[in-house]
């Protein structure tokens, strides 16, 4: 068995992108821009966006982050996104989410102007991936691919396993594995609370990317020897053994699971620094102007 170590990869891609970046500067191009709102207070919101702050730094880039209290009114919200929209300065920026009820995520994503969703949500992004044409690709589906492309894992002709169907990962992660590309050119089955016989699914599968929300759903009985495990599960369970209180655990049997597989992502250290160096990918690309 070997460790994908996303924390090793996303550190030599943000490492790249800094050294592009200098270059750019260096030819007059301005410094690359990400800004992000922030709604509320909400514990791994912060997280998340901290880590992203810090990623910006070490790729060279400007970054602004911009605070509202969870009582901000959807209009507010809404001017705000207007006015990053307008401004040249600024080439991508993310809205955190989860927002507060009372906001619709989805009007949300559809205020973001698609030439800056670095996030790749809006709709046209999204349209854009699933017939294989430029686009800012969804971050933590990019950074699956990213982690299969660094690894040399074959995907051409594979059974890939596909758990959870969200709009953020399971679906176009699905959509990526299946492309004509590398990584991609698989056999993608999508399974999910409705389907039938999911362990002997899995247990057909070559690769499994696990992302059903279900700390330790995936179980050594459900994985043939040797299949490549990619697990983006990140819930927060308690734990006596950490100051906070509680770690992050993944939608994968660690333990047994790794006994029989040939490859597999860690939780923490494997996917989750992916998605933030995907978002840096991207911001990268929107400064340049390349897509659209």
């Amino acid at each position: 068995m070997e460790l994908i170590d996303g924390k090793k990869i996303s550190d030599t891609i943000k490492q790249e992108i800094a050294q592009e970046v200098e270059s750019m500067v260096a030819n007059g191009a301005k410094r690359p821009h990400l800004a992000a709102i922030l709604v509320g207070h909400d514990g791994g919101s912060e997280t998340y966006v901290a880590h992203k702050v810090r990623a910006c730094e070490q790729c060279g880039f400007k970054s602004t982050l911009i605070r509202f209290e969870d009582t901000v009114t959807e209009a507010e919200l809404l001017e705000r996104i207007s006015e990053l929209n307008a401004d040249d300065d600024v080439d991508g920026f993310i809205v955190q989410l989860p927002l507060p009820r009372h906001i619709s995520e989805q009007k949300v994503i559809e205020a973001i102007d698609y030439r800056k969703d670095v996030d790749g949500f809006h709709p046209i992004n999204v349209g854009r991936m699933s017939i294989g044409l430029p686009c800012f690709k969804s971050a933590t589906p990019a950074g699956i691919i990213e982690l299969l492309r660094r690894y040399n894992i074959p995907t051409k002709g594979a059974n890939c396993v596909v758990l959870g169907r969200s709009n953020i990962v399971g679906k176009p992660v699905a959509t990526l594995m299946m492309q004509k590309a590398y990584p991609g050119d698989a056999t993608v089955t999508v399974c999910h609370s409705g389907t039938k016989n999911i362990t002997e699914i899995c247990r057909q599968a070559d690769i499994i990317i696990a992302a059903i929300g279900k700390p330790g759903f995936v179980t050594a009985d459900m994985v043939k020897d040797g299949a490549v495990v990619v697990d983006v599960g990140t819930t927060r369970v308690p734990s006596t053994l950490t100051k906070s209180g509680f770690k992050l655990r993944g939608d994968v049997d660690f333990e047994a699971v790794s006994q029989k597989c040939s490859y597999i992502t860690p939780v923490p250290g494997g996917v989750g620094p992916m998605t933030i160096v995907s978002l840096m990918q991207n911001t990268l690309l929107a400064a340049k102007k390349e897509l659209y």
